[in-house]
């Protein structure tokens, strides 16, 4: 006589499957566990950065220099520095634009003259309206 095996099967729903089952893969590799031993001193975090330095991204979110400097500026409060600095160079270029504009017009005044005794200036080789010769359009008188 065949002996019988009785089989038993347990089922989960989705959400008790979750919470009853580990799913992670904590069995074929231990986790690795950071303690103060394992991180890099600050020198050689450095020496691991400027090795790394061409490497990271300029721009992202996370992992870049972008991001290293909105950290790093949120952390000292540095804000304030560079906006100091900024304004200092945005005063010197509106003081080098009225510079500028001033001498423009010192330029202009010296080669326009501005007298009331003759108020129009004389157009230099255009053909006028008016001339003393007569000319216009229109024919000849034959």
């Amino acid at each position: 006589m065949a002996e019988q095996i009785v089989l038993t099967k347990q089922v989960y729903d989705k959400n008790q499957y979750q919470k009853v089952i580990d799913t992670t893969f904590t069995q074929l590799v231990q986790p690795t566990v950071f303690t103060g031993s394992t991180l890099p001193t600050v020198n050689e975090f450095f020496s691991d950065y400027n090795q790394l330095f061409f490497d990271i991204p300029k721009f992202g979110e996370t992992n870049s220099h972008e991001y290293l400097i909105k950290t790093s500026t949120e952390y000292i409060g540095a804000s304030s520095v560079v906006n100091d600095e900024l304004q200092a160079l945005i005063d010197e270029v509106t003081e080098l634009r009225q510079e500028n504009l001033d001498l423009q017009q010192q330029l202009l005044g010296s080669i326009i003259p501005t007298t009331t005794s003759n108020p129009t200036i004389p157009l230099i080789g255009g053909s006028g309206g008016n001339s003393a010769s007569g000319g216009g359009s229109g024919g000849g008188g034959y």
